[in-house]
């Protein structure tokens, strides 16, 4: 029997990613309040948030300061616009240390509400950029299997997860995917990470000598990728795969969304694992995920070429509503003082080899053939065998049954594609908390052993 709140759920709300059907039956997690890595439903019932939310509540749960600076905001100026060149002081300034904090060389800072928007913006830019330089074959782009970039129909058409594409009619044409770096999953019999990672830049370079390398733009990648099983990629990865993208003048692309501000130990996660980008795309912990914002970074040979166009064309036809809004940027200001002030990032790679410690542990257990991460982020692989690696039929949901384990224990945590579980908590997450977490996380898979036991799960044929 469904609560009264979850029964209004059910007849008013469409859950993204939710299975609408089963929702129907089963109604939602409603929660009503958090306070620090925890989260409290209606009951009162407190849950470890291991998945800060969506990968970004990263300052946890009514950060005082952050409800501060956006209540100060709203009573100064609430809303305006970066349209025909009008401006406000919270984006000014955020733009500015933006800038000062950026891995790369970069021009200027273009804001948006969302990563979706952030990496929309990337697709645009990299076409235009292309039309500016009179390159209008170098169109263009590609993602990786298994990578996560939004869901606008030009980031869907970047993403490389099946859900996203089967009966939306995408990918759109001119959308390539080359293979996941997964080196578990995919990598040949004795296959050192070393020599994967050359056989995917060689894969890379193949497909853009077959398309041709004056029709291909851009090429974008996650640090470690999210919603595609949280995977780190195999060692000398970036390094091999952007000395090809350096040969055939192609675009680098970071999508930071999930791992940028701290998430890997490291302001953003292209620090951590060698990149050098062009542009990068960022959203999610800029504010804590108290107030939608994102945004990308603009390098000076992609603004020049920008300018030009305008000139030519009369405007930069290109821009939302919420871009810049300042309040978002108000948040943002505060949450980089507090990262800088309290030292978050520095703590979060302090804490990293305790946890990371502790999900390798969970390697040990019957139903568990990986467990890998970096910083403060991590994913693991249920399978049927641990000699074989051979999985469950998807249909089983062996890892949506996980997580509901482990919320019955007192966490969340996220189910993804090929039977895997993230965890990426809140950056303030203590020693203490990360054992908690652990040790629910450990329970829960001890239930989903013997719930395969009890229906008789095999591997899939």
């Amino acid at each position: 029997m469904l609560s009264n709140l979850a029964t209004r759920d059910v007849e008013t709300l469409i859950h993204p990613y939710t299975n609408l059907d089963a929702h129907r039956a089963n109604g939602p997690l409603v929660l009503e309040r958090g306070q620090g890595v925890h989260v409290y439903d209606t009951e009162g019932r407190p849950y470890i948030e291991g998945m800060a939310g969506l990968w970004c509540t990263a300052l946890g749960y009514s950060n005082a300061e952050l409800v501060e600076a956006a209540a100060a905001q709203m009573g100064r100026l609430p809303f305006s616009h970066l349209f025909s060149g009008r401006s406000h002081d919270p984006a000014i300034e955020l733009a500015e240390v933006l800038k000062e904090l950026m891995p790369i060389p970069t021009s200027k800072v273009f804001f948006t509400s969302s990563g979706s928007e952030a990496n929309d913006t990337q697709v645009k830019l990299a076409w235009y950029y292309n039309n500016a330089l009179g390159r209008r074959a170098k169109k263009k782009i590609i993602g990786r299997s298994r990578g996560y970039h939004g869901v606008t129909v030009a980031t869907a058409s970047l993403t490389g997860l099946q859900a996203n594409h089967a009966d939306w009619d995408l990918p759109l044409p001119g959308f390539l995917h080359t293979a996941c770096p997964h080196h578990y999953r995919f990598a040949e019999a004795g296959e050192s990470e070393e020599a994967f990672s050359a056989r995917l830049a060689d894969e890379l370079e193949q497909m853009i000598l077959r398309e041709d390398p004056d029709t291909v733009a851009a090429f974008i990648a996650e640090p470690v990728m999210g919603a595609g099983g949280a995977i780190v990629p195999p060692r000398g990865y970036f390094q091999a795969i952007q000395t090809v993208l350096a040969r055939y003048d192609v675009r680098f692309i970071a999508d930071e969304v999930i791992c940028g501000f701290g998430r890997l130990g490291t302001w953003f996660g292209s620090e951590a694992l060698g990149m050098a980008p062009q542009t990068l795309s960022f959203a999610k912990a800029v504010t804590s995920g108290y107030v939608p914002l994102g945004g990308i970074t603009v390098d000076e040979p992609l603004y020049a070429a920008m300018v030009d166009q305008s000139a030519k064309l009369g405007t930069f036809g290109h821009g939302t509503t919420y871009s810049g809004h300042p309040v978002a940027c108000a948040v943002a200001l505060k949450a980089i003082e507090i990262y800088r002030r309290d030292r978050i990032i520095e703590g979060a790679a302090e804490k990293a080899p305790h946890f990371q410690a502790r999900l390798a542990r969970l390697a040990e257990h019957d139903i568990v053939g990986e467990a890998r991460g970096i910083g403060l982020i991590g994913g693991l692989e249920i399978v049927a065998d641990k000699r074989t690696k051979a999985q469950y039929d998807p249909k089983a949901g062996v890892a949506a049954r996980c997580v509901a384990f482990a919320q019955a224990e007192g966490l969340i945590v996220r189910f993804l594609t090929g039977d895997r579980v993230a965890v990426c908590p809140p950056l303030i997450i203590t020693p203490d908390e990360i054992d908690a977490l652990f040790d629910r996380l450990s329970r829960a898979l001890d239930r989903t052993r013997d719930w395969i036991r009890s229906e008789g799960l095999g591997a899939a044929a």
